[in-house]
């Protein structure tokens, strides 16, 4: 059980080094068609879908990674994005230095 949540805690730490958090993906789109259409607006270093093992289907959001701060700002000066008929949710993800959570859980 321990290893569980230590896998998990590790997971958590990982996608805080993602630039956006999308929800509202599509079941028909790919992670492949996400970096497509991300693309145009810089350059994607990952996109990661996570999938479902007992569905198989993925879980509608991602995280995206950018190579650049100003690749980000492109994504989030337009209006709205839409893939495949369903508007997406973006949220831009917050990168914060352990020593600033630690002062906050204080």
């Amino acid at each position: 059980m321990a290893a569980t949540s230590a896998v998990r805690a590790v997971g958590r730490r990982s996608r805080r080094a993602f630039d956006l958090f999308v929800a509202e993906v599509p079941w028909t789109v790919s992670s492949k068609e996400l970096k497509e259409y991300f693309s145009q607006f810089g350059a994607v270093q990952r996109c990661q879908l996570p999938f479902d093992k007992d569905t198989g289907f993925h879980r509608r959001y991602c995280w995206i990674k950018f190579s650049t701060p100003q690749d980000v700002q492109n994504v989030l000066q337009k209006d709205s994005h839409i893939l495949e008929g369903a508007k997406l949710a973006l949220r831009q993800q917050s990168h914060r230095r352990r020593s600033q959570r630690k002062n906050q859980s204080e």
